[in-house]
């Protein structure tokens, strides 16, 4: 590699590459095998060898184009077919057992295999990878950084320019946009403006365009899942065995996590007694894939919903009732495949209300006769559950922090370890406080993530951000109420339990008094008003090596009808009509929280439906802009869209408020629009023959699919 050309560029203050790495060339959140700037060897198409810091970013493009670089090329793994056959995983294949699946099917009345492929999905949030460095004294860096993970920049920071972690400071306003895409892969970016502006004296801002960034940074994890089953003539299963080969890419990035949790929800809302599942983490030499919500759950999901379908196709039933007779129980059947119990399964309430509520009964029969006389245009319906787990697998990322300072005013300055991105994160965690010292949330201020005032926080993913953050600010929040309540009972000379508080004031025995004045008179009286709240996730452990344990603090459930309608000519295909009940608990902010419901369903529609990688033979991403690759437009939601939170919805578990996590279990309601589809296609074969239908299901996949029934391909 020889970069003097680039080094002489006008404009051009300074150029790194790997040996200029004060530290540890390496931003990797667990494994160390994510090289800032690859040395020797390149294992995919985009990543980084030398960053360019020049006076403009004109002048740095330009600079970076004159690089000289000789290749010698090597064979390449691109797809997951390549790597099995090769043997080549970034860490070993795991397999839960429980039971004796084997002899299970073998003795079962009915058997099924299969095979089914699941494409990845591009982030497309909408600010992309951005990093912005200012040197500080001493030696240090402020970093402003896009990212889910501060804590872990930081690290990866220091460790990079081989400094302290106390002489980086990560800071996050808000993000355009993560959905997991932030949690691990800013770090580079971030090593990279820091290096620049630490060595210059000059702050240094990184900012991807588009392409960059879709060809540079991972995507959700694309599955080959092959299936082995045995059931009764009900369709209730007697045992399954699963393999599930993930793409993981060039390193190991997060995938050790992201395909257990593909384990842990291959049972989505149905029990398993005697049950099988492999787990393949294929190295591929392309880009290392990474966090995308649901981090692996929807995989293992979408797989046992194939199944339900196939199995009703066999035994000539609805899918639905295949599916209820699969459910987990109240007090027996309740036992998940890693030992946990399931305690609070409202699955089949949800579903039975959903049921009535959509006339699914009425509209499947209705669609069935729409069928049978439009030989070209088909319907399809299908309702499917979510049963999905709340906490990080990875048990000690379960706390949080926060800080809280009142002012002598009456104001409230508020900091927790959580980012915000959109999701709402920001607002909930203020009302808790809010709540909690019942003062208008007008009052709050809610600060910037950083690092230099909670340290050490988990990233926000794992839908847990209100879990966790909300109950460490409620911490903190009480700490200076009970400081003020102790207070005011010797202040005025009362018992405690004559100190109430109200809506901006506190009563106080007879006595009434606004809560900035009782705060200014503790201040007076030296009482503290800063505390710090922490939170840790109580009741969860697990044995990472057996799979055994309770992973999950509770479960989030939800169901959704979808309605499809393809042109068996074309392919082409639409989602026409959703109905949805979603539980959160007790709602934080149903506003809020019907957002995240419609949000995810719609990315999990095109995850299933429009969103295609295509990597080459080289390894090349041919989709990395919006010309070619598809995520849902307006257009593309259905026009009929229903949705609910559960009405009666209370988690079981002293969670904030009582309320669940919303970002993530939603996405997976989406696979009753790809079943939908899969209905709609198996129609077109009379319901004869049960189609093979992959994801994305696009309109090529669609025709591929109805000729494959047609014999007209093999």
């Amino acid at each position: 590699m020889d970069l003097q050309a680039v080094k002489s560029s006008p404009g051009v203050v300074a150029v790194y590459d790997a040996n200029d790495v004060p530290g540890i060339n390496d931003a990797s959140p667990v494994a160390g095998d994510d090289p800032v700037f690859a040395e020797d060897i390149v294992e995919y198409a985009g990543q980084a060898l030398f960053v360019v810091a020049a006076n403009s970013i004109q002048e740095a493009r330009a600079a970076a184009k004159r690089a000289e670089i000789e290749y010698e090329e090597l064979e390449a793994l691109v797809t997951i077919d390549q790597a099995l056959a090769a043997g080549s995983f970034v860490m070993p294949s795991k397999t839960l057992l429980r039971g004796n699946p084997e002899q299970a099917i073998n003795s079962a009345p009915n058997r099924l295999n299969g095979r089914f492929e699941i494409g990845g999905q591009d982030h497309f949030y909408l600010e992309g990878q951005i990093a912005l460095a200012y040197p500080r004294e001493d030696g240090d860096v402020h970093v402003f950084s896009s990212t889910q993970h501060p804590t872990e920049v930081q690290h990866n920071v220091a460790k990079f320019l081989d400094i302290p972690d106390h002489s980086v400071t990560v800071e996050v306003r808000r993000m355009g946009g993560g959905f997991g895409g932030k949690e691990t892969q800013g770090a580079w970016f971030a090593a990279m403006a820091a290096l620049a502006a630490k060595d210059t004296g000059r702050p240094a801002k990184l900012r991807l365009d588009r392409d960059d960034d879709m060809i540079m940074t991972g995507k959700r994890h694309d599955f080959v899942i092959e299936y082995n089953v045995g059931y009764d003539n009900d369709g209730r299963l007697d045992g399954i065995d699963f393999t599930f080969a993930s793409r993981c890419g060039r390193s190991a990035d997060l995938s050790a996590a992201i395909n257990d949790r593909t384990i842990f929800h291959a049972d989505n809302c149905y029990y398993l007694k005697d049950v099988r599942i492999t787990s393949h983490r294929c190295k591929t030499h392309t880009v290392s894939n990474t966090a995308f919500r649901g981090f692996g759950g929807p995989q293992g999901m979408i797989a046992i919903e194939r199944v339900m379908d196939e199995i009703a196709h066999k035994l000539g039933k609805d899918p639905l009732d295949v599916r209820k007779v699969n459910l987990y129980g109240k007090t027996d059947r309740n036992v998940t495949p890693y030992h946990m119990t399931v305690e609070d399964n409202v699955a089949p309430e949800i579903i039975r209300e959903l049921e009535e509520k959509s006339d699914y009964a009425k509209r499947r029969d209705a669609i069935r006769k729409f069928n049978e006389t439009s030989p070209f245009l088909k319907k399809g319906i299908a309702l499917t559950p979510v049963k999905f787990g709340i906490s990080f697998t990875t048990t000690f990322l379960n706390q949080a922090g926060a800080l809280l300072h009142v002012y002598t005013d009456g104001s409230v300055m508020l900091n927790h370890g959580g980012t915000e991105m959109g999701q709402g994160l920001f607002i909930k965690v203020a009302q808790v406080v809010a709540q909690e010292l019942q003062i208008d949330i007008e009052r709050i201020k809610i600060t910037s993530t950083r690092t230099d005032k909670v340290p050490n926080t988990s990233a926000t993913a794992a839908s847990s951000g209100s879990d966790m953050n909300g109950k460490a600010a409620q911490a903190a929040a009480r700490k200076i109420k009970e400081r003020l309540i102790k207070f005011a009972a010797d202040h005025y000379n009362v018992d405690r339990a004559d100190i109430i508080f109200k809506p901006n004031r506190i009563d106080i025995g007879e006595k009434t008094v606004g809560f900035a004045e009782l705060v200014q008179q503790a201040y007076f009286n030296r009482v503290s008003l800063s505390a710090t709240g922490y939170y840790r996730t109580p009741k969860i452990h697990y044995d990472a090596e057996n799979y055994s344990g309770r992973p999950f603090y509770y479960f989030a459930y939800g169901a959704a009808v979808s309605e499809a309608i393809i042109d068996t000519l074309t392919g082409e295909n639409k989602i026409t009509r959703v109905d949805i009940i979603h539980d959160v608990g007790k709602s934080l902010n149903p506003s809020i929280d019907l957002g995240q419901v419609e949000g995810g369903f719609i990315q999990g529609m095109g995850w299933l439906t429009t969103e295609e990688l295509y990597f080459d033979e080289k390894g090349l991403l041919r989709t990395h802009a919006p010309s070619t690759y598809k995520i849902p437009a307006c257009s593309d939601r259905p026009e009929i869209f229903n949705m609910e939170l559960y009405e009666s919805g209370e988690n079981v578990e002293d969670s904030i408020h009582k309320s669940k996590a919303v970002g993530e279990p939603p996405f997976m309601l989406a696979i009753s629009a790809f079943n939908a589809l899969t209905d709609a296609v198996y129609s077109a074969s009379d319901y004869k023959s049960f189609p093979n239908l992959d994801a994305p299901a696009t309109p090529e996949c669609i025709l591929k699919a109805i000729h494959e029934l047609d014999g007209k391909v093999t």
